[in-house]
This record gives C-alpha cells, structure tokens and sequence, in this order.
C-alpha cells in the first residue's frame, strides 16, 4: 500500500479466525499487507477529520503503524465479510450513526477543502492566511492528530494525485514538482519505486494503482 493521505480501517478474516479489524494510521513510506491464505480483507478509508468527529481518536502513535481495535468493532461479523454489497451496506449504517451531532469548526472545514482541492499543492502560510488560524496553531493541531506537520502531510498528497497519471502510463510530472528528477526522488521516498516500476506495476503489487478506475 502507497502513502496516499488517509487513515484506514481493516477488517480481516480467515478460515480460522476473524474478523480481526485493526486502524493504520499516516503512513510516508509503502506499507506492506499481506493477505492470509483463504483469507479477505476489506478496507475503508477516511480523511483526516473523520480523526475528530467520527472516531475520536489520535492517529498520531499510529504514525507508519497500526493497533488491532476492539473485537466486534462497528458490529461487523464473519457473515458481513462474506459478501462485499453486503458489508458496504453495513459500514454505510455504522459510520451514519457515528455521524457527529455537534458542527464542525469551519477552520478545520476550510483547511482540509483547500488542502485536498489543491493536492496538497499549496503553502503553508497561504493556507494559514486563508483559514484565518496560525501556522503554527495548525502544525501543533497536526501533529498532536495525526503525528505530521502539515507541510509533510501536503507532500503525500501531492505525491497521492500522481497516481492517476501513472496508472494511465504517464511518466512525466504533472503536480507541482521541480522536474523529473524532483518526482523520481519523491516516488522513492514514498514508495520506494520509480514512476516507471509504478506504473507497470507488475503483479499487482500496488494497491491503490491496481484498484483505480481507468478514466
């Protein structure tokens, strides 16, 4: 699995055990998952402020890790990850009944509009300016949530838009990147492969590039 922005939630079963469900926090490196024999895992990702109003929870010890959470999260079962509508429909149910009850701070509503409007292609200080809270308040707000700066985090974001790119074969940087040399270090620092091994792609072996849509 490639950095890509979000946090997940996996739930996991085999014929001899299961489900197990476990929460992966930020990652800035690939991350590798192995599936058991015979086994399934289904996944769901979330962006960052389902942290605050939907589970609550620090991510920011889970920063490149994961923790297995309680048995019987959500209330799925092994018969909910039998079948994929199925399971779909159910997390759909969860995740509306966790829904907050209280509004959200329109800072963090506009901080994360712009961030993922513009791929994480964005300054600092104008994203500041522009929420009308301080550099340095939103940096302690990430790190302390999410254990990244936000520098770091518009990094992986702008890392995670090239994807599509490359799974339609283009090689070539299209975000904001210095030249090519500047995008070939970058997918190795966050993959560990080069925009051509990512696009190919032999195998399989990356998730997010094997699940896209083509467009």
């Amino acid at each position: 699995m490639l950095p890509d922005g979000y946090f997940d939630i996996v739930f996991a079963k085999s014929p001899r055990k299961g489900p197990v469900s476990s929460l992966i926090g930020l990652w800035n490196r690939e991350y590798l998952c192995v599936v058991p024999e015979d086994g399934e895992l289904f996944g769901v990702s979330f962006r960052l402020l389902a942290v605050d109003y939907l589970l609550g929870v620090k991510v920011a010890p889970l920063f490149n890790s994961e923790a297995v959470l309680s048995e019987g999260f959500g209330g799925i079962t092994r018969t909910d990850l039998s079948d994929f509508v199925s399971f779909v429909e159910k997390i759909k149910r969860v995740l509306c009944d966790m829904a907050p009850k209280d509004p959200i701070d329109p800072r963090k509503l506009e901080l994360f509009r712009t961030l993922y409007m513009s791929n994480g292609a964005v300054k600092v200080e104008d994203v500041a300016k522009k929420v009308n809270w301080s550099s340095r308040q939103i940096n302690r707000y990430f790190r302390n949530r999410f254990g990244i700066s936000l520098k770091s985090y518009c990094n992986i974001l702008r890392y995670r838009a090239s994807f599509d790119q490359l799974k339609e074969k283009r090689l070539f940087p299209e975000q904001v990147y210095a030249d090519q040399s500047h995008f070939i270090r970058e997918s190795k620092k966050y993959s560990g492969a080069t925009p051509k091994e990512l696009a190919d792609n032999e195998g399989d072996r990356f998730v997010q590039l094997s699940t896209l849509r083509k467009k």
